[in-house]
């Protein structure tokens, strides 16, 4: 069975990360670049303002990253400035 075709029959992992910020202009387009830099587009985006507290609930899923490509988009997104909670499932 060729590559493709093991490919198309495994179903691939989706990754979701929830992310929790400070509601500044600055970030949403931070997040976005770490998946923008590795070729890749999210399959989910879904942001909030979450109020009167004035942060972002923000919740991203993307297929087919590998297990160490996760926890390592995760980390950097910890590293964001406005960014005070990255979890991962």
């Amino acid at each position: 069975m060729s590559s493709l075709a093991v490919a198309l029959a495994e179903p691939a992992l989706t990754a979701a990360f929830t992310v929790h910020a400070r509601a500044e202009p600055g970030v949403l387009p931070r997040l976005l670049e770490l998946f923008a830099k590795r070729g890749l587009v999210p399959e989910r985006w879904h942001s909030t303002v979450v109020r009167p507290a004035m942060k972002l609930a923000i919740d991203i899923e993307m297929r087919g990253l590998e297990t160490g490509t996760v926890e390592y988009v995760a980390n950097c997104m910890r590293r964001v400035p406005g960014v005070e909670l990255v979890l991962t499932a």
